[in-house]
């Protein structure tokens, strides 16, 4: 049985695609859950209207993680933490650190969870990955200095 996807089903496809599911799964588990709709011609042509209002707001989501990838990659991020004598953090820094610092010097609003960072617990130059959109993914560059 062809359907029409109204949400996001794992393993299955994206809101707005046409799938062939077996009837059972699609009588038992798809519609009354609100997953699906049978796929008819004035409902295919509302999921082609659904995927291109997709596609087009995910290629602006793209634009714009590019457009902040290509202002954050050429500069060093300075994260001040408490340290030791020996360049030693007492704590480590986190991404929530790493974003705070991020906003502070460029106005930047990035989301904790896009930033994914190795446990750092020294002073020095250190590198942590920012995954803004599933294509866009860079390196962010973080000076670590001790807090005075």
């Amino acid at each position: 049985m062809n359907v029409i996807l109204r949400s996001k089903v794992d393993g299955l496809g994206q809101r707005g695609d046409i799938v062939d599911v077996a009837d059972g799964y699609a009588r038992n588990f798809l519609f009354p859950k609100g997953h699906a709709i049978k796929a008819s011609a004035g409902a295919v042509d509302q999921a082609s209207k659904m995927r291109a209002a997709r596609d087009h707001k995910d290629q602006s989501a793209r634009e714009a993680a590019t457009l902040i990838a290509s202002s954050l990659v050429p500069k060093t991020i300075t994260v001040t933490a408490k340290a030791s004598s020996e360049g030693k953090l007492f704590g480590s820094i986190t991404a929530g650190d790493v974003v705070d610092a991020i906003k502070a010097q460029t106005d930047i609003d990035i989301d904790r969870k896009q930033i994914d960072v190795d446990h750092i617990k020294t002073t020095g130059q250190h590198t942590a990955t920012a995954s803004l959109h599933s294509d866009v993914s860079f390196p962010v560059t973080l000076e670590v200095v001790a807090a005075e």
